[in-house]
């Protein structure tokens, strides 16, 4: 007599091969989380590691910020001496000379500094902005390692096989990774506030130096600063190949269009003179607001065929958009020239242009 193994259970039967289907996926759930818990551990180890850093970042833009400050107060000192020179009525030669040494040495500072915090402060939003994605990423790491040890942990109670005392081991690393994942995350948090109240301090004071340095319609340099930038070209040039073009920009009409469509209409126009030009200038090549309708140029490594070519160009452009020419005065750098002797030059080149376009019309 034969027993059927489906019925009786004798010594010949097999485990339930479902039973052992569910072991198996259930180990391989086990290691697949194993291995997630211990890589959201590294991870938040370096976001740990990543927050210190940028909180090493924030203390170096507190620093470079109170730098900033010390500039503003150097530049309120230069302009108490210039006040007290300009009283002066008989300087010594010697006191003119130490005068005039200072106050370029300090201009150079200056434009340096000015140049570097604006070179700084994109590094610095950059920076920001890579660590807000960051925050993002990390949080949405979290959430998925949240729900993957309530999995875990709802194993750890259903199953009854002999991986069930490594399920629940697991489920007690989950709980610990989870206590690591949130104090990591209180980290950011308090790092994302401080970056904000950085960004909130650095605004206020990049605004002070805009004003201070800027022109605050057209985003050119105002005259004394545009005057140190193209005395760095000009230090720039030589050290180069010695080419430099300024162009001294009139805007023609101006007044006309003020008062046949107001000012506001004047001053979309300026800032369209402006826009122009540096689409044909680098980056650096200094631009300045001289006068109410008059801007300075300095081009660097070009010659005067090329700045004629490109001022064609912006005028073109400029006519198109605004409605008004432009007259521009184009000189190149010679032996012997400072900033303002250029710029008299251009000046003289570009009221020449002007008569010719008056003789014209």
């Amino acid at each position: 007599m034969t027993t059927d193994g489906r019925n009786g259970g004798g010594r010949g039967s097999a485990p339930d091969s479902s039973d052992g289907a569910a072991g198996r996926a259930a180990d391989e759930a086990l290691a697949s989380a194993a291995a997630q818990t211990l890589a959201d551990s590294d991870q938040t180890s370096a976001d740990a590691d990543q927050t210190s850093s940028d909180a090493d970042q924030l203390a170096s833009g507190s620093d470079q910020s109170a730098a900033d400050s010390d500039q503003r107060a150097s530049d309120r000192d230069q302009a108490t001496a210039d006040r007290d020179h300009a009283a002066d009525p008989g300087p010594s030669a010697a006191d003119e000379t130490a005068y005039t040494a200072s106050r370029t040495e300090r201009a150079a500072t200056t434009f340096e500094r000015f140049a570097n915090q604006r070179t700084r402060s994109r590094t610095a939003s950059e920076r920001d902005e890579t660590a807000r994605r960051r925050d993002q990423i990390a949080a949405a790491r979290d959430e998925a390692g949240r729900l993957r040890d309530t999995r875990v942990g709802s194993l750890a109670n259903a199953l009854d096989h002999p991986a069930a005392a490594v399920t629940k081991q697991l489920f007690r690393l989950g709980l610990e990774a989870a206590s690591d994942r949130a104090r990591a995350a209180e980290d950011r948090q308090r790092a994302a506030a401080d970056r904000a109240h950085a960004a909130r301090d650095k605004a206020a004071l990049e605004a002070a130096l805009r004003s201070a340095h800027l022109d605050e319609l057209t985003g050119a340099y105002r005259r004394e600063m545009g005057r140190l930038a193209l005395t760095q070209e000009i230090e720039r040039a030589r050290r180069a190949d010695g080419r430099l073009v300024v162009a001294f920009v009139d805007v023609d009409g101006l007044k006309d269009l003020n008062d046949r469509e107001g000012h506001a209409a004047g001053d979309r126009v300026l800032q369209t003179v402006v826009a122009a030009i540096r689409t044909k200038l680098r980056s650096f090549d200094p631009i300045f607001r001289y006068g109410g309708d008059e801007f300075v140029c300095g081009l660097g490594g070009t010659d005067l065929a090329e700045a004629e070519r490109r001022f064609e160009s912006i005028g073109v452009a400029i006519e198109a958009e605004a409605g008004v020419g432009i007259s521009v005065g184009l000189v190149a750098l010679a032996d012997g020239d400072t900033a303002d002797r250029l710029t008299e030059r251009a000046d003289a080149a570009m009221l020449e242009v002007k008569a010719l376009h008056h003789s014209r019309s």
